[in-house]
């Protein structure tokens, strides 16, 4: 079985020390091959430096070794890692596109220290991996084994929403996460709760407008397509369990009001999964965690959450 590949992220976060965890943890369950320079994960890691991504050991943990020209300080990012951090990507994309690799999930990047050092011109990992993909259609979910929640407009101030939330964006967004929960998590028919903007969902007009002039014109015409399609609905009442129950993932128009519900059910096992994608990437749910880097105290939940994730999708889509 094709290993899945993890990208080494932002050597002087807790990238290195959960993917360690996470081989640790997996290393019977799922191949593992981690793309980055050996050197910089913990102490004492027991170290197989592969050139073949074929070349798994079954005891120790596989690198596709790079160099990145000095070590890493946990807690002090470098730019002169920017590199190879973003070529660790880039190796990681290659693989998975060429059958070398089931799947990518990647380990948190600190976007500042890529720019500082590599002009790095993306917003983020997501951006990135759709250049080199060649789309532009790719929506972020993301999901734990109570929820599966998707953001239609992301980082952005919540005074942009309304005009960010056009109704091509909403339609690209049910489209694309339709056809990732059929190919990657095998739901034949998925259900698609849809919250409205407004409190109430607009309640009929009275508390905005934007549900009745777009949202639910959209939701009609995808429905008249064939989706099956609830909403918009108020979203303080569409996350308790028995709501939950009654639909396969959430989308939603914000950042919070996507990921709020999600992090409250799953703090730690919450998993990014970009879909549209023609090849599967996953991410642990968290950023690079300088603070606590290099003291043993990160928790591997999300990583392991991540690579299980990416491995079930893989099997979906044989």
């Amino acid at each position: 079985m094709q290993p899945i590949a993890i990208s080494c992220g932002e050597p002087a976060g807790i990238g290195p020390e959960i993917a360690v965890a996470a081989w640790q943890a997996l290393k019977t369950e799922v191949p593992l091959l981690w793309i980055g320079d050996p050197t910089h994960l913990p102490a004492g890691t027991d170290v197989h430096c592969a050139t073949d991504p074929a070349d798994i050991h079954p005891f120790k943990m596989t690198v596709l070794a790079r160099d990145f020209g000095s070590p890493a300080i946990p807690g002090q990012p470098d730019p002169r890692h920017a590199n190879g951090v973003i070529a660790a990507i880039a190796d990681g994309v290659a693989l998975v596109q060429s059958g070398a690799a089931r799947a990518l999930c990647t380990a948190p990047i600190h976007k500042a220290a890529l720019i500082d050092g590599a002009d790095f011109a993306y917003p983020g990992h997501t951006e990135y991996l759709a250049a080199l993909a060649g789309t532009d259609q790719v929506v972020m979910m993301l999901a734990c084994g109570a929820l599966r929640v998707v953001p239609t407009t992301i980082h952005i101030p919540l005074s942009k929403v309304p005009s960010a939330l056009t109704a091509s964006l909403l339609t690209d967004t049910l489209l694309v996460t339709h056809a990732a929960l059929r190919r990657d998590f095998g739901i034949a028919t998925p259900r698609i709760a849809v919250a409205g903007l407004n409190p109430h969902a607009g309640e009929d007009g009275k508390i905005g407008h934007e549900e009745q002039e777009m949202i639910i014109p959209v939701l009609n015409a995808l429905r008249a397509q064939g989706m099956d399609i609830s909403g918009p609905m108020s979203a303080d009442t569409m996350f308790h369990a028995g709501a939950r129950a009654q639909y396969d993932v959430a989308v939603c128009m914000y950042h919070d009001q996507a990921l709020i519900p999600i992090k409250t059910l799953d703090f730690s096992g919450g998993v990014n999964v970009t879909l549209g994608l023609p090849f599967i990437r996953t991410s642990p749910d968290h950023g690079t965690a300088f603070d606590i880097a290099g003291k043993g105290m990160a928790d591997a939940t999300s990583m392991i959450a991540a690579i299980r994730m990416a491995a079930t999708m893989a099997d979906a889509r044989d």
